[in-house]
């Protein structure tokens, strides 16, 4: 049994970095004004099962192997940005499509844009990293640890990114003229491409 002490030091390392804001965040925010927060649902799935993915991957320690390859993070990154990049065509693209008033299934984010836009992230790589070097204790089961900060880590998650996504619902999903979708289009697709370069040169 993982002990209260624990637990709270987690939570205060898990919560901040969590809801504070970056590129995931960003990138939820944006899924929810554009999508609202049931069109988001299956970015967001994908975007936690992504992090769970992680915990278990570094919990077990199989991190370690790639962390002592620099160049593996360096190709994260890049590849990060260039699937930004991507996605803010995508924004773009939908602007072309807004006169129709219809989010098409093809301008939506799916499930596998939420896992990759986490897999494709060194940030947070690095955070869930440091997580378990941190909070792992060597003389009790590692199986039982891993799964108890798995399930509490995804927990942390889906209550810290559900504002946001409600947030960019809240904000601009009242603007639903084919205008106001143009502009959305514009502006969502530009901050993916801040998002961007701020992964790669941040």
């Amino acid at each position: 049994m993982i002990a209260w002490s624990i637990w709270v030091l987690f939570l205060g390392y898990t919560v901040p970095m969590v809801v504070s804001p970056g590129p995931g965040n960003t990138v939820l925010a944006t899924t929810g004004g554009r999508y609202g927060v049931a069109g988001s649902l299956p970015f967001w799935v994908g975007f936690e099962i992504a992090n769970v993915v992680l915990c278990v991957v570094y919990g077990m320690g199989l991190g370690n192997a790639l962390h002592g390859h620099p160049e593996i993070q360096v190709a994260l990154k890049w590849a990060g940005t260039a699937y930004l990049l991507y996605l803010a065509w995508g924004f773009f693209r939908s602007t072309v499509k807004s006169d129709d008033r219809d989010d098409t299934d093809s301008s939506r984010l799916h499930t596998k844009d939420g896992f990759l836009s986490v897999m494709l992230n060194p940030k947070i790589h690095s955070m869930i990293l440091v997580m378990f070097s941190q909070f792992l204790d060597p003389a009790k089961s590692l199986l039982t640890q891993v799964g108890q900060f798995t399930v509490a880590f995804l927990l942390v998650c889906v209550v810290c990114h559900f504002p946001w996504i409600y947030g960019g619902q809240l904000i601009l999903r009242r603007f639903r003229s084919a205008r106001a979708l143009r502009v959305q289009g514009w502006v969502f697709g530009v901050s993916m491409i801040l998002v961007a370069g701020y992964v790669a040169f941040g």
